[in-house]
């Protein structure tokens, strides 16, 4: 346990003194003047009379919170009450309840999935090969987080010509 601590101590101490020969060396280099001022060049940056750009995108007052209770209170008296909350998972239900009985059968849970199982089966062998597989998984839309940016199109030769 003892070499332990000795060891710490030892790594303490080096990085101490690592810490202190930086610091000197540091020191002594700030005693460089700075360049003359007619070395540094300003640069100008001018862009283009020609390029507008647009308007930033304002953001919307609301949160992601209250957009989705805006979305779940139908009738907006600013309660969702059990109807309202349900709503959507009835809706989802009668799509899968093809026969309308009020009841969901595996036959009617599974269509989709089936479906799309015959449509990636493309040699109709009854069993999906890696490729055929890799055509049934999910694609999310994924909306870009910013537009992309658009490059001005270069001047035609000559363009500048005609201005004079």
């Amino acid at each position: 346990m003892w070499r332990y601590l000795v060891g710490g101590v030892a790594a303490l101490l080096m990085a101490g003194a690592g810490v202190m020969i930086w610091s000197g060396l540091a020191s002594r280099d700030s005693r460089i003047p700075p360049p003359p001022a007619a070395v540094v060049a300003p640069v100008a940056v001018v862009a283009p009379a020609s390029v507008e750009m647009p308007d930033p995108p304002q953001a919307t007052e609301k949160t992601k919170e209250e957009k989705r209770f805006s979305r779940a209170d139908h009738d907006k008296d600013g309660k969702i009450e059990l109807a309202e909350f349900l709503q959507a998972r009835r809706r989802n239900f009668d799509k899968l309840d093809t026969n309308h009985d009020g009841r969901l059968s595996f036959d009617e849970y599974a269509a989709k999935a089936e479906a799309k199982f015959a449509g990636a089966d493309a040699d109709k062998s009854g069993a999906l090969t890696p490729a055929e597989f890799a055509t049934t998984r999910v694609v999310r839309k994924t909306r870009p987080r910013c537009p992309p940016a658009q490059a001005a199109a270069p001047a035609p030769a000559g363009a500048d010509d005609d201005a004079s």
